[in-house]
């Protein structure tokens, strides 16, 4: 697909959410979009199901409820994109750029985010259920009631980072740094804490049950 091509979808896409005569849903499953550069573009409720992404500039783009279930966003640049409700699940974000995103209440169930940058990223109630965040920089991130159930979060840098009400159970923190992190009322059962950084963290409410570590 070539640029005048996605440029004409995009206008019909967005002739349709503002509802004009004319307008059409874009349909970009499948696509290879590999460095397209869609800044500040608005794809609210796009299908980007399985599209390839690799090294897309998407930054600032308006990409509220869209389905990007299994597409590649490795190396994509996600800067201050809003996906508020978006499907990512199983999609693949290794390095990208999230930095101030909002991925409130998005779906990354399963989602590859190894050595993301969510640097003050809004993950607010996400689903993170599954999910691999090994060496992601999370610091200052809004991960507050998130579920974050059997991530990976091995090495990840957590400073700063709000989990408050976030579930954890059974999640792996080994050599995660959680330096000056808020866990208040964090599920931590289960949650493998051997040699995370815990300084300055708070656990007021934390439940610990079964966590490992602690004393290492």
């Amino acid at each position: 697909m070539d640029a005048n091509q996605l440029q004409k979808i995009i206008e019909l896409h967005s002739d349709w959410l503002k509802g004009k005569a004319g307008g059409k849903k874009a349909n970009l499953s499948d696509a290879d979009l590999t460095r397209a550069d869609l800044t500040g573009a608005r794809l609210n409720w796009v299908n980007l199901c399985d599209a390839n992404l690799f090294g897309a500039n998407l930054s600032q783009a308006d990409l509220t409820g869209a389905n990007l279930t299994g597409a590649s966003l490795n190396w994509a640049n996600l800067t201050s994109a809003d996906l508020t409700k978006a499907d990512l699940s199983k999609a693949n974000l290794s390095r990208a750029g999230l930095i101030q995103a909002n991925l409130c209440d998005v779906n990354l169930f399963s989602a590859n985010l190894c050595d993301a940058n969510l640097f003050g990223a809004n993950l607010s109630r996400a689903n993170l259920y599954g999910a691999d965040l090994s060496r992601a920089n999370l610091t200052k991130a809004d991960l507050t009631k998130a579920s974050l159930i059997q991530a990976n979060l091995c090495d990840a840098n957590l400073f700063g980072a709000d989990l408050t009400g976030a579930d954890l159970f059974s999640a792996n923190l080994n050599w995660s740094n959680l330096t000056d992190a808020n866990l208040s009322q964090a599920n931590l059962t289960g949650a493998n804490l051997s040699r995370a950084n815990l300084r300055g963290a708070k656990l007021e409410g934390a439940s610990l049950t079964g966590a490992s570590g602690l004393d290492s």
